[in-house]
């Protein structure tokens, strides 16, 4: 099949980067340490969680990463969990803590990752981390992993940011608020869109990049894309598969066979962002890992 050169294959770039860490691991352990370690604590029996978790274990060990995994019952408390953090924040072993949401609704979310240390804090959701991305001069331990994915892809594609006008839907945490930080230092001028947004289409159509992260399937049409716009997709959506009828299918927040009629080029779901969380992931750990050795 011919390959489609707007089509930018996330997949296929966490792969290059993947074999990129693995052989710094060995460099690493070569140099007398232990591998990299990161601990991924799961509570309950979310499937999607499950999902998340075990992608992670086959990355990790692919590029020769331990990680150790801690599940818990949804009816686990607080108390236990903070203390399996502390304990994992003061082993040697352990270069990065991953606390994988969602949580059940009785646990305190923001208190439980708050009690990861901010130098094992691979995910980059602590303040101290998120205000070193926010504030010009200061460069954090760690980048949220689904943005940096996302400017990855941008300079492995050889796509430029200085100076192009970069709208983000999306203002989350996660994604929406630290990708809008990001694409600032990158010296883009950036647009935040939201649920507030009046006339989001018309705003949208103004972006030379163009970051969909709200999980609402195939929200942005065709006529919102400016003709050669770059088109990151974050969304990843569970809709029902018209060709298979009692089935699901991923898409993503972009609809994708549309606008890719007009876009310069596009990340699909899934094959898009998704692998290169995973692989940001990896690289957090093993940047936390050398870190602590020098």
């Amino acid at each position: 099949m011919e390959k489609d050169n707007k089509i930018i294959n996330g997949q296929e770039i966490a792969e290059i980067i993947k074999k990129e860490i693995s052989s710094e691991v060995q460099e690493f352990i070569k140099t007398g340490r232990n591998p990299p370690g990161v601990a991924v604590i799961l509570v309950g029996d979310d499937v999607a969680s499950q999902t998340y978790v075990r992608m992670k274990e086959n990355a990790a060990k692919t590029v020769g990463i331990n990680l150790q995994k801690f599940t818990y019952k949804s009816d686990v408390s607080q108390n236990e969990i903070i203390q399996i953090i502390e304990q994992l924040n003061v082993r040697e072993d352990i270069d990065g803590i991953i606390v994988q949401l969602p949580l059940p609704p009785h646990l305190d979310k923001q208190k439980i990752l708050l009690t990861v240390s901010h130098e094992k804090d691979v995910d980059g959701f602590n303040p101290i981390n998120m205000g070193s991305v926010a504030l010009k001069g200061h460069t954090p331990l760690f980048i949220p992993c689904t943005p940096k994915g996302c400017i990855e892809i941008l300079k492995r594609e050889g796509i430029s940011i200085d100076g192009k006008h970069a709208v983000v839907v999306g203002r989350s945490n996660i994604v929406g608020i630290p990708l809008s930080l990001l694409l600032i230092k990158e010296n883009a001028t950036v647009t935040i869109c939201h649920s507030q947004t009046k006339d989001i289409d018309k705003i949208v159509a103004t972006g030379d990049l163009v970051f969909a992260a709200v999980g609402i399937p195939c929200m942005i049409k065709e006529d919102w894309v400016k003709p050669g716009a770059i088109c990151i997709d974050v969304g990843i959506n569970s809709v029902p598969d018209p060709k298979n009828p009692g089935r699901n299918r991923l898409v993503g927040d972009f609809d994708f066979e549309n606008v890719k009629k007009v876009a310069g080029k596009i990340t699909p779901v899934p094959r898009g962002v998704g692998p290169m969380t995973v692989a940001m992931l990896l690289r957090n750990t093993l940047d936390s890992a050398i870190r602590k050795r020098k």
